[in-house]
């Protein structure tokens, strides 16, 4: 049974106890009626969609004259049809083949400033100009690396060089950067000397103590994907 009015008569009982106490009285007598329709409804052989059907009208009309005015329908999400998605596949298929057809910057790039923070913006200015960024996990050390623990993971620089506002938020960053395809973590180094700085920043030092005894560190690196440079070179001001 669809549910959809039996949603909208709760979203209608809602509105009408925020108008006060006087509507508790109406509240109280239209219960009454509901659990009576329902009664008689079943005994009459109706399917239960259609008693919640004519159950949403019936409240719906009772909200408005206990209100004094009308209760605006509830707000449809239009999802497409297949045939819809086919034709606007086609659309980009006639576009491809089409030689005269120019296309200034990717679609998606307009969504995706909306989905960025202002920190989130610096990083990837950072990354577009600084390039590849070195980062560390820390583990717990052990043989052969047996059960090892992770006790730390993608420690950088990365907020700090940016200027960042929320620099304790940057890994929530980069993990929505990650997200939009802008940014890709990969397990290769970068230049071996960079890591220095890195591990002996305090919250590294902090996940090393945490480690105990012989901590391990293992060496990564953040970088821009080619979609993420592009979006740069297009969105962003790098100079």
């Amino acid at each position: 049974m669809s549910n959809s009015p039996i949603r909208e008569g709760a979203g209608l009982l809602r509105i009408a106890a925020n108008a006060g106490w006087s509507t508790a009285q109406w509240m109280w007598s239209t219960t009454v009626h509901t659990g009576a329709r329902v009664v008689r409804g079943l005994a009459a052989g109706e399917s239960p969609a259609s008693i919640a059907g004519a159950l949403g009208a019936d409240l719906r009309s009772s909200v408005e004259t206990a209100l004094g005015s009308p209760v605006p329908p509830p707000a449809t999400e239009h999802r497409s049809s297949a045939a819809e998605l086919r034709a606007r596949g086609a659309e980009l298929l006639r576009r491809s083949a089409d030689v005269h057809f120019v296309e200034d910057m990717h679609p998606a790039y307009e969504r995706i400033l909306g989905e960025l923070t202002p920190d989130e913006a610096r990083i990837l200015r950072f990354l577009a100009k600084e390039g590849a960024q070195p980062t560390v996990d820390v583990r717990t050390n052990r043989p052969l690396g047996i059960g090892s623990e992770l006790i730390e993971a993608g420690l950088s620089m990365i907020g700090r060089q940016a200027g960042v506002r929320h620099v304790s938020r940057t890994n929530a960053y980069l993990n929505n950067l990650f997200r939009l395809g802008l940014i890709w973590f990969s397990r290769e180094e970068v230049d071996p000397s960079r890591y220095q700085v890195v591990e002996v920043q305090p919250e590294v030092q902090a996940a090393m103590a945490k480690a105990g005894r012989a901590p391990k560190t293992v060496r990564r690196s953040i970088h821009l994907t080619p979609f993420g440079e592009d979006f740069c070179e297009t969105c962003l001001p790098l100079d």
